[in-house]
């Protein structure tokens, strides 16, 4: 049986997604971990967006097997119980055998939070980030063109990536300006390494006048990873929406 989870969590304290080798606090070794223990079995699941450390989530989406049927009703309580305050599975549902989170999905959205106003909020202040100096929102639309459409995004991944290509499609970047704070919402096919936080570290260059359009364009097209040398924090990105056909 192949099932298909929605998890929610708060990255705060685990260096992304995917299992890494060691010891490592990941989400996915996290919630692997303890399905393996809840089925008495070796559980492996397949995450559709492999979030950066720190990164957090609304609802990602991932599968695993498992040859038998599940009362979904009573595990979902079940394993909420025994997962950590910052990780729920909020959904579960029986799926075609075939389905595989990661390379079945045709978009993913993340959206990133810049708080405005000089005085703080202590509850979500792990969940934005602030900005001194006034944005310029005309500015940072007009930067935010330049990304849309097929790209090879080679200059806004980190050097430790591996993939073969580096050519993305970014569908759609909003900009919503609230009272407190403007989101930064990205959708696309998908997302290298760091990739959303460095786009994002030239938007806000772009609202404080600090770079143009032209000069975008250029980066895009030299392929150079080395002119972008401070990426915004993680703790304000956070992967919205998982979209399937």
């Amino acid at each position: 049986m192949n099932y298909k989870i929605t998890i929610s969590y708060d990255g705060g304290k685990y260096k992304g997604w995917q299992r890494l080798g060691g010891n490592e606090a990941t989400v996915q070794g996290k919630i692997e971990e303890l399905l393996s223990k809840y089925f008495n079995e070796k559980i492996e699941i397949i995450g559709a967006s492999r979030t950066d450390s720190g990164v957090n989530a609304l609802k990602q989406v991932a599968n695993f097997q498992i040859d038998k049927e599940l009362n979904t009703e009573l595990f979902l309580i079940d394993i909420n119980h025994y997962l950590p305050e910052d990780i729920a599975i909020t959904k579960i549902k029986k799926v075609d055998s075939q389905f595989h989170s990661r390379y079945n999905a045709i978009s993913k959205t993340y959206r990133y939070r810049i708080w405005t106003l000089p005085i703080g909020d202590p509850f979500q202040r792990k969940y934005y980030y602030y900005v001194k100096d006034k944005l310029d929102l005309v500015k940072m639309r007009e930067i935010s063109e330049t990304f849309i459409g097929e790209h090879d995004f080679t200059t806004f991944t980190n050097a430790k990536s591996k993939k073969k290509s580096m050519v993305r499609n970014i569908s759609k970047i909003e900009i919503v300006e609230k009272e407190n704070y403007i989101d930064v919402i990205f959708t696309g096919n998908g997302f290298l390494y760091n990739m959303v936080r460095k786009l994002m570290t030239i938007i806000i260059e772009g609202g404080h006048e600090k770079t143009t359009a032209k000069k975008v364009k250029a980066m895009i097209k030299s392929k150079d990873r080395s002119l972008i040398k401070y990426m915004v924090p993680s703790k304000a990105l956070t992967l919205t929406q998982i979209d399937y056909k």
